[in-house]
């Protein structure tokens, strides 16, 4: 494999160091040509596909593809397996947490220190109005905050998990249903006032529910596996010099 081919796909294989992508490039053409020359050795044949957005696969990529689903077939998992592993891990299938936050932001940049200490004490301000008259959240955020949610109270709607920065989602998670955060909180937008309005808690989710997403998941799966260990005996068979092979690791299986 020219040193050339291999610098030109080391740019699909983002790492640490350029030795790294090289040394990654190498290994993904090494198993490439392994799977090809077993195509070319057994005739296989195949016709490109098209995903969704219209972009058609390559003869390579459909050649390697029709290889292995013929070479390292895998069944597609039955119900018991679908739900012995919704039973195993029946914490990752719940609905998200959700949070109705409302806020009152005093916008500074976040490299602007002198906006930013004015933003501060805004909102320290604020939150010491709001100790005596919490009710009065709603008519200062109409009268104070830089947010678009003014004109609501400085209501935000639902909000879950990771849809947020993590200073406002812990401002949140630290706070109970009407409860003001005593502390002014920072993100890039500025300094905020933080109530939180509602705390909406997951549920747990039926198996009719999750069971597409989990045979998928287990079939891509057991694919792999398949696919790694093809590979293996097909390296194993071949006189390979200059790079070690791990199957596992290969781009062709993510």
């Amino acid at each position: 494999i020219p040193r050339e081919a291999i610098a030109r796909e080391a740019q699909h294989h983002p790492a640490a160091s350029s030795h790294a992508a090289y040394a990654a490039a190498a290994r993904a053409l090494v198993i490439r040509e392994l799977l090809l020359g077993e195509a070319r050795r057994l005739g296989v044949e195949a016709t490109p596909g098209t995903d969704e957005g219209g972009r058609r696969e390559t003869d390579e990529d459909a050649i390697v593809g029709a290889l292995i689903a013929r070479e390292a077939p895998t069944p597609e998992p039955d119900e018991a397996a679908c739900r012995r592993y919704f039973e195993a891990n029946r914490r990752r299938f719940r609905s998200a947490d959700l949070w109705e936050p409302e806020h009152i932001l005093f916008a500074a940049a976040a490299d602007d220190a002198a906006a930013r200490e004015r933003a501060l004490a805004q909102a320290r301000a604020a939150i010491r109005a709001l100790a005596d008259s919490p009710e009065r959240f709603g008519a200062l955020a109409r009268e104070l905050s830089a947010c678009s949610s003014a004109a609501e109270g400085g209501r935000l709607g639902q909000i879950a998990r990771g849809e947020i920065e993590p200073s406002f989602e812990a401002a949140l998670a630290a706070l109970a249903s009407g409860e003001i955060a005593a502390e002014p909180v920072e993100t890039r937008h500025g300094v905020h006032v933080v109530r939180l309005g509602r705390r909406i808690p997951g549920a747990d989710l039926p198996f009719e529910a999750v069971r597409e997403p989990i045979a998928t998941y287990l079939a891509e799966a057991v694919s792999r596996r398949a696919a790694a260990q093809y590979i293996a005996v097909l390296a194993g068979r071949a006189d390979i010099i200059g790079v070690a092979i791990d199957a596992a690791r290969s781009p062709l299986l993510q």
